[in-house]
Formats: C-alpha cells, structure tokens, sequence
C-alpha cells in the first residue's frame, strides 16, 4: 500500500481526474456538474416502476423525470424490446416490489398507447395482472386518457376494460367486494368506464354487479334470478352483500353498521362518514382489517384512545405484525411499513390536527416487521463499508412522502446489511467523512437521529474509499447509499475503486451502489463486472446484493 494510503497512479491506470472532467467516454455530465455513468434503459426503468417520480427529486420536477422515463421506454420499444418492458412492469407488481403502484400503471399505460402493435397487446393483455384493484384500472384510464387527450377508446381498450370486469368470472364477490371499496378514483366511476367499455357479463352474478354499478341495486332488485343452481348461490351471494354495503352506507346507527361489518365483512369505505369516530365501529373493522388498511389507520385508531398499552387492539396490530406468513401474504411493500413507522412515531399526522398518544409495542413491531417485509438473506460473512450519502440533495422526500426523505430511506437500508452481516462500519459522507456508530441493536429512530444531526454539503461518492485507504483498512464490499448527484471529488469513485484494488492487494473488491432517487445514473462502471447498481427499496436488492457479492453473478 502506498505511504499513508494515499491514491497514487500506476503504471497499469491512466491519469486520475477531478469528477467535474471526463473519464470515460461512456461518461455524462450530471445536473450538479459532475460526470457519471449513464445507467442502462432496462436499469432506469427498474428505477422508475420501483422509486417512481411523484415528488421529483432535489435537482429534477417530476414532469421531467416522468418524461424522460417515458424516452427510455420508447427507446426499448424501438429495439423490440416492448414485450420485455411489459414483462418487467407485470414482473414488479405482482412481487409487489415497487413503493408505490402508480408508476407501474403510468409505464403500462405508455406501453398500451404505444404505436408497436405486439408491445399495444402484451400491455393490455396483462391489464388484470398490473390493476388488480380499481384504484389501478381508474388510473390506467385515466393516463391512456391523458397520452391520447381524450380519444382513447379504441376497439382493443374498450376490450381490454370489459375483460378487467370479466376476469372476476368465478370470483364474483371478489368483485363485489372491490368495486364497492373502491367506487371512483381520478375522476372515473365504475359506470362511466362499463359504458364505454361497451361491456357483456360473462356470467348472471357478474350482471347483476354491472347492473347495480350502473343504474343501483333498486334497478338491480328487478333482475331476474339465474336457473343455474351454481349462478343462483354465487348471485344470492353477491346480491345480499350489495344489500348490505348500501344498508351500512345509509345507516346512522351505530349498533347497525357494526353488526353488518361483522356479518359481511364490510371495511372502513363502507361506513358512512358520521361514524367513523366510533369507537365499536373500529373495533369491529379492525379484526379481519387488510394488512395495509391496518398499517395505513394507526393514526386514526390511536387519536381515538383505542390503543393503549394494555388495550386488545393493540395486542391484534402487534400480532398481526409480527406474524411473517401474513405480511408476506398481504405483500405490503416494506416502505410503507417505513412510512407508517415514521408518521406512527411522530404521534401527529402531516396534515391536519390529528394527533395520537403513541404505543412503544407497536412501534417496536412496526420496525421488525419492516425487516421481515425483505425477504430473508444470509450473511455472507464478507468485510463492508456502508457509505450513506447526508448531502443536500438526500435531504428531499422520497416518493411524494413528506417526512421520509432520501437521506431517511439510506439509512434504513443500510441497516438491513448491519443486522445481516458480523464485519461492517459505517459512514456518512458529503464533501466530508465522518464514521457512524452504529450498532446492529439501533432502532431506526436513533439511526435517523444520528444522521439528521449531521452537516450536510456537496456531493463526494470517493470518500469512503479514499478514507479506507488512508487507514489502512481492508473491505471485501463498499455499498454507497446515494442519488449519484455527485461531482465534488478529486477522484471519479470507479476510479478510486480500482486504486484501491490495486494498492491493497483486494483484486475482487466489489462496489454496489444503492440508487435512492429515480434519476438516469450512476457512479458505477457498467464495463466493470465488480460493480453493481440496485434500485433503493426494491424488496428484491437484499438477496441480489448478496448473490453479487458472493460471485453468484459472474
């Protein structure tokens, strides 16, 4: 190793250069001034479905990082890649990998309005796969509505959404159920899109739910019976949970409402709004709640005074979060987990003047059951630095939460390799380093604590390596928590890799770089096969990041 670890060239390595000069011609340079890798179409896709754009992000407004993921998938469809695309779109949702369900749908909806016919039939194909729920088909509706400015309703569109109803065939009260919890979404109702859709119910019950969304269960009531006796019980079926969904939507007592959610099944959308501050109501609600939906309430339920330390409904929630089986069949995606986690903890909500007095149980369940939400990895036993990223552009919010930050979500997943792995130290960098004690017992809170009182400046990716290198330190793995808005370093970091291979005698040190921000690039060499880029909050990256580090990849 050199003197003091510090980099010096060698014969076998060009000239070092500053990040605000250009390295390599696979080179671009990045909205704060320095030059980076630009990742591959397929790669910022990933980034795009799984870290979406609501918000943007501290360089870009979403309406330019929308559109420029929308360039990307044209350029794949171009090189008759669209079947691929759509695969991946279906590939994310349905592993329920992406934070958010929104941009999975806006891509699908790029590729259904695409000019490439196989590209235009793969994507509504799998319409039903990507919209599972009607807030997802409304929205479907509602972007292929915004890309062809209101004259979208083609032969194949008005097919693809007749068959969204009609893939219930079978499932009818699974279809009852969804279309009564979710009416009307971004300006469409259920009635407004049948009638477009031009739609024929395959079977009698699956008539009678079209009928009652279009005209009411009044109209609904003069239907006539189907003859078959399979129909007939899966129609008396639907009909009386329509029955009951529109007696809770009416009704003003109490008593009522909760006998009918215990009976049938109903959720918090079916009760009318004058008794959602009752206190049975919830009570009721909250023993078959979908995972989500529970996650999702805490605030409320807590701002009624309904989870006390010794209270039955907060031994229900802490159960049901340390139950693995049923977070993984629920498929809530770990950031919202983070999400509830944060804004639970707070013990007031981001907008308005609700307010709870916070349980430290079920705040300690909300944080293991955001490590379960990944699936389970083994440590791979390997020497790691973890580099979080507290400059400025990290202090923006993640995916149009406010109080999750990019910054916050570094941190959070970097503690999933700290709980994993026995040999890790931490770092936080900007334009400067400083070592982070963190310890495999942190709870998040102290962790975001201990970042959030840091300085925050520009952008330097190379120093956790450089530093390394100055004390003389031997890491098998660097994994950089970043948004690759990077240039204020003496040393581009793919190339302060390489030195340090070279000068500690580690041929195979691998460099993965995490990607907290759905922007086009990245401080990994893509010609380098030790270096990999994953996507920040993709409940796949812990077990890809240690296939990768154990050469799995190559």
């Amino acid at each position: 190793m050199a003197e003091g670890g510090s980099l010096q060239p060698d014969d076998e390595t060009h000239e070092i250069k500053d990040q605000t000069e250009r390295m390599s011609y696979m080179q671009v340079r990045n909205v704060s001034g320095g030059f980076v890798y630009v990742v591959t179409d397929m790669t910022r896709l990933l980034r795009f479905l799984i870290l979406g754009t609501e918000e943007g992000n501290y360089y870009y407004e979403e309406k330019e990082l929308k559109r420029e993921s929308v360039e990307c998938i044209d350029r794949l469809i171009i090189q008759d890649r669209g079947i691929e695309v759509v695969k991946k779109i279906v590939e994310v949702s349905k592993a329920g990998r992406a934070c958010k369900q929104n941009c999975t749908v806006y891509a699908l909806a790029v590729c259904a309005r695409s000019n490439d016919l196989e590209t235009k039939k793969a994507a509504y194909d799998a319409l039903s796969d990507v919209c599972q729920i009607p807030t997802d088909l409304f929205a479907f509706i509602k972007y292929c509505e915004d890309f062809s400015a209101g004259t979208g309703w083609g032969r194949a569109h008005r097919r693809a959404i007749a068959n969204w109803y009609n893939n219930y065939q079978g499932e009818e009260t699974k279809l009852a159920y969804r279309v009564t919890k979710f009416r009307q979404r971004h300006n469409w109702k259920h009635k407004d899109a049948l009638r477009l859709a031009h739609i024929t119910p395959k079977t009698e019950p699956l008539r009678l739910i079209i009928l009652y969304l279009v005209k009411g269960l009044n109209e609904a009531k003069r239907m006539q019976m189907p003859r078959q006796e399979k129909e007939l019980e899966t129609w008396q079926k639907v009909y009386i949970y329509l029955e009951s969904v529109e007696k809770a939507l009416h009704s003003t007592e109490e008593s009522e409402v909760v006998d009918l959610i215990e009976k049938h099944g109903l959720v918090r959308e079916h009760v009318p709004t004058v008794l959602l501050n009752s206190i049975p109501i919830w009570q009721a609600l909250l023993k078959k709640m979908p995972m989500n939906a529970m996650v999702r309430n805490l605030g409320k339920m807590g701002s009624l005074h309904m989870l006390g330390d010794d209270s039955e409904e907060a031994r229900i929630i802490v159960d049901r979060l340390n139950d693995k089986e049923a977070l993984k069949k629920s498929r809530i995606h770990p950031f919202k987990i983070l999400v509830a986690l944060k804004m639970y903890s707070k013990g007031r909500g981001e907008k308005g003047a609700l307010s709870w007095p916070r349980n430290t149980c079920i705040i300690g369940a909300l944080e293991e059951a955001y490590y379960t939400c990944f699936d389970n990895v083994e440590p791979t036993n390997k020497k790691y630095c973890l580099a979080v990223d507290v400059s400025a552009s990290m202090d923006y919010p993640m995916v149009g939460i406010e109080s999750m930050t990019a910054r916050d979500g570094a941190a959070a997943m970097m503690m999933l390799t700290a709980r994993t792995e026995p040999h890790y130290e931490v770092y936080a960098f900007c334009d400067e380093l400083k070592t982070l004690p963190i310890k495999k017992t942190d709870n998040l809170k102290t962790v975001f604590n201990k970042m959030s009182n840091l300085r925050f400046g520009s952008t330097n990716c190379s120093l956790p390596i450089k530093q390394a290198l100055s004390d003389k330190k031997k890491f098998d793995v660097f994994i950089v928590y970043t948004d690759s808005e990077t240039h204020y370093s003496a040393i581009h970091p793919s190339h302060a890799l390489q030195q340090y291979r070279t000068l500690t005698g580690i041929k195979d040190a691998r460099l993965i770089v995490v990607g907290m921000a759905s922007s086009g690039f990245s401080i990994a060499d893509p010609t380098d096969p030790l270096m990999m880029d994953v996507v920040g909050f993709d409940s796949n990256a812990p077990e890809a990041m240690r296939s990768f580090v154990e050469g799995q990849f190559l």
